[in-house]
């Protein structure tokens, strides 16, 4: 009878984002033993982030939570609170409002993304603590963890990655895990 291995446990609470080489919006995700493709922003990586840029903070950013279409059927596995998106969940991104970078209810008339997207982008959405604890106007709002556009399209300034790597992260993710862009 032949033994089967067992794989290694991931010690790290870290995922690194690395630039990939030859596109400014690629990038490669390190967590443990674990390396994936994925998209950043459009405008690559920044240390001044701004809002509308279109580019990826360079910084170590804790997960908070998550989001999830409930109404399509994607199997998630993880110990970070995760919340069903509903119809009426939006993000704002309007600087000079009160809520900004804050999740709100719609009607809202201020500038603002909506949770449930009909391209399935945000069908797993992870919120990064990016300007959210501290916030200060312009520093860049909806700085999230999510899934990727066909062709690994670059993105606002999230992070993104395929549905079939999203399920092979999220069983190490938990709040206070630190996604650290390079």
């Amino acid at each position: 009878m032949e033994k089967r291995r067992r794989p290694r446990p991931i010690k790290s609470t870290t995922l690194l984002v690395r630039p990939a080489p030859g596109k400014k919006s690629r990038a490669l995700i390190q967590f443990g033993t674990i390396t994936v493709p994925a998209a950043i922003g459009r405008s690559g990586r920044t240390v001044l982030k701004r809002e509308g840029d279109g580019a990826t903070p360079i910084a170590s950013m804790t997960l908070l939570s998550g989001f999830r279409r409930g109404d399509r059927p994607i199997r998630l596995e993880t110990p970070l609170a995760v919340r069903r998106i509903r119809g009426d969940m939006l993000w704002c991104d309007q600087p000079e409002n009160a809520n900004y970078n804050r999740l709100v209810r719609a009607p809202f008339r201020p500038s603002h993304e909506e949770m449930k997207r009909k391209d399935g982008l945000y069908d797993v959405c992870l919120v990064m603590d990016w300007n959210i604890t501290s916030r200060m106007r312009n520093r860049g709002s909806a700085i999230f963890f999510h899934l990727i556009k066909p062709g690994y399209e670059p993105t606002a300034g999230c992070v993104a990655v395929h549905p079939r790597d999203m399920r092979r992260l999220l069983p190490f993710m938990r709040k206070g895990t630190v996604i650290r862009v390079l």
